[in-house]
């Protein structure tokens, strides 16, 4: 169908619209990302604090404290799942939701617990792992903004410790279900990661937190002591070991949460900026489309003049040859 000067203006008008909005999300994803990333290296300080204390509680109770040891049984695995409800993320949840199914599918033997228990952070999340068929337990709102990782973290926490109690005296498995960018850390589990190399990379990946892994324990009793000030505590280990364990629990949550976030504004970014490119495309088809419809139209108003000029001379001109016949 031809295409007027008229309805290709309108085109192009709307095309121009609409690419004013998706600059705009490029550009908020990138505002909302600097947050985030800063609250992420905050807690990894933090972090980096509670693995000190574990060090100092792990020295000086020795290498067979069997407060530290794991019992045999784990009575109920937990998996906290982060998603978005923001949306402009492409497969975003679906990604993580697939992750999960296949890594409850494998099922390792030493992975086995009477029941599964499944956190689900996003709405659209659970809907997504409701697909999968795999059924959520409890859901969160995501945070909007950086404050809100705190709380989110917070209630996490304590859902933990509310199934930690009612599990009593059963072993809790803990694993965090996010996406992340790059290498992951030494106590991730590593058969489940999915993203590596650049930092620009991003992928679902599951990681371990509780029980505590043998080699972080190991590696925490081996390492020296960066002070020559000796630590020492008062309480009874037992309350000392499960304040260190909520702080490890916090900061691990609160990181996945900033990190989620992070790879969320990425993947919006990343959208926003294929989406950029392909309404420039657009446009230019739009506007070549234009000059040439408006070069067509000038040259046939052009010819119009031309051939109404013709014809206004030619009875001039046989009016003047009549006489001089």
């Amino acid at each position: 169908m031809a295409q007027t000067l008229e309805s290709l203006t309108r085109r192009t008008d709307s095309m121009q619209g609409i690419r004013n909005i998706v600059h705009t999300m490029k550009t908020l994803s990138v505002i909302n990302s600097a947050p985030y990333e800063h609250a992420a290296r905050s807690i990894h300080v933090y972090h980096d604090t509670v693995l000190d204390g574990l060090q100092a509680f792990l020295q000086a109770m020795g290498p067979h404290g069997d407060i530290v040891a794991p019992r045999p049984k784990i009575a109920s695995r937990v998996i906290v799942a982060f998603g978005s409800d923001h949306g402009l993320c492409g497969s975003y949840n679906e990604g993580i939701a697939a992750h999960i199914d296949q890594y409850l599918g494998q099922k390792p033997d030493s992975f086995e617990a009477d029941e599964t228990i499944t956190l689900c952070v996003g709405a659209q999340l659970v809907d997504a792992l409701n697909s999968c068929k795999i059924p959520v337990q409890d859901s969160f709102f995501p945070p909007a903004s950086v404050d809100g990782i705190g709380r989110l973290a917070n209630l996490l926490t304590q859902r933990l410790d509310e199934i930690r109690q009612e599990i009593h005296p059963g072993e809790l498995s803990v694993s965090l279900a996010y996406c992340t960018r790059g290498p992951i850390p030494e106590s991730a589990d590593d058969s489940s990661n999915q993203s590596s190399g650049h930092s620009a990379e991003h992928g679902p990946t599951i990681r371990a937190l509780l029980p505590l892994d043998p080699a972080l324990v190991t590696q925490l009793q081996n390492r020296p002591w960066g002070s020559r000030s000796l630590p020492d505590f008062a309480m009874k280990p037992e309350d000392l070991f499960r304040s260190l364990l909520r702080g490890h629990l916090f900061s691990s949550l609160f990181k996945a949460a900033a990190e989620a976030l992070v790879i969320e504004n990425a993947a919006r970014l990343s959208l926003m900026q294929q989406a950029e490119r392909s309404i420039d495309d657009r446009l230019d088809a739009l506007l070549s489309e234009m000059r040439s419809l408006r070069q067509s139209e000038i040259t046939s108003e052009l010819l119009d003049v031309v051939i109404g000029f013709e014809a206004l001379r030619k009875p001039q001109r046989r009016h003047k040859k009549g006489p001089d016949a």
